[in-house]
């Protein structure tokens, strides 16, 4: 199914991977956003929790294996009409200098602020 148009919700995951004050950063392969630096992630399989998700899309996309110590935060992304593969280790104060998709930068600053035990 494409996910342009699709005829029910999609539930996404995005990771993320925190590591000596870097984060783990994707260039999407494919629509939508193709060739913006993001998350690793993607779409949650029927059965499986958001956390088991986060877990195997890293797994898949990166081969590492990651704890998730806490939910950073919840967005909507509804793409309305617009008239490989690659990872990298990024610096977080380096991110915003990237073209990426929408919210990155917000949701790394809440993931930092979990990983560092506080709350944003």
């Amino acid at each position: 199914m494409s996910r342009e148009y699709p005829d029910y919700p999609r539930v996404g995951v995005g990771a993320v991977v925190l590591s000596r004050g870097r984060v783990l950063l994707v260039r999407r392969g494919k629509p939508p956003a193709e060739g913006r630096w993001s998350l690793p992630g993607g779409l949650v399989d029927l059965g499986e929790t958001s956390v088991e998700a986060a877990r195997r899309e890293v797994a898949e996309e990166c081969g590492i294996k990651v704890r998730v110590v806490g939910l950073a935060g919840v967005f909507d992304r509804v793409t309305r009409d617009a008239d490989g593969r690659e990872v990298r280790w990024v610096a977080i104060d380096e991110v915003e200098r990237l073209l990426t998709t929408d919210g990155l930068m917000d949701m790394i600053r809440r993931a930092a602020a979990l990983a560092a035990g506080g709350a944003s």
